[in-house]
């Protein structure tokens, strides 16, 4: 299977996301999997790197792919349990190429004004490219959410936007919390 964590916009939270359900399918469902990384910061390339020296970690495959990367995506379906794709925040050749041919992709995006601004734009992709892979399942996470109780609006506001547009909104969001940013440099 091919689940591609992207998007419009950046500083979402694709690369977190897609590295905690990375750990998550190894160690709790030992799950066969591969990190593919299409961000040029390398962001989940260089975590890739660290928590494998880790030897008390166990280790995750990653390959960094660029462009027309649909062939090499259904070559690596064919001997991992699932292919996890982190593409950067841009619509570019990589998105859409994995779109193609992906099973689900979670689109990040924090509660606020500019990341929802390109929930209309993602939509057209994901309906574009459904044309062509109608397996397609898309859904919307909201990410990086203040923890603050008087701020819990910003979180349904941000949640009933995307609802206006023909893709899933998951019930599940993450919040802003230094705990991710300390797991991720300890793997």
């Amino acid at each position: 299977m091919i689940v591609l964590i992207g998007g419009e916009k950046g500083g979402s939270g694709k690369s977190c996301l897609a590295q905690n359900i990375a750990v998550f399918l190894t160690t709790e469902c030992n799950a066969s999997v591969i990190m593919v990384d299409c961000d040029p910061q390398r962001t989940t390339s260089d975590w890739i790197h660290a928590r494998n020296n880790n030897p008390q970690l166990a280790s995750i495959n990653c390959v960094q792919l660029y462009g027309k990367i649909r062939n090499d995506l259904l070559s690596l379906e064919q001997h991992y349990d699932v292919v996890l794709v982190d593409c950067g925040g841009q619509d570019n050749l990589a998105l859409r190429a994995t779109m193609s041919v992906a099973a689900y992709i979670l689109m990040p995006l924090r509660p606020k004004r500019r990341d929802l601004k390109t929930v209309c734009h993602m939509d057209d992709i994901v309906a574009t490219c459904k044309m062509i892979n109608p397996k397609l399942r898309a859904s919307f996470v909201i990410t990086q959410c203040p923890s603050l109780p008087n701020q819990a609006n910003r979180i349904l506001e941000a949640k009933e936007v995307c609802k206006t547009y023909d893709i899933h909104v998951l019930d599940a969001i993450t919040y802003c919390r230094n705990v991710y940013d300390d797991s991720e440099e300890s793997g």
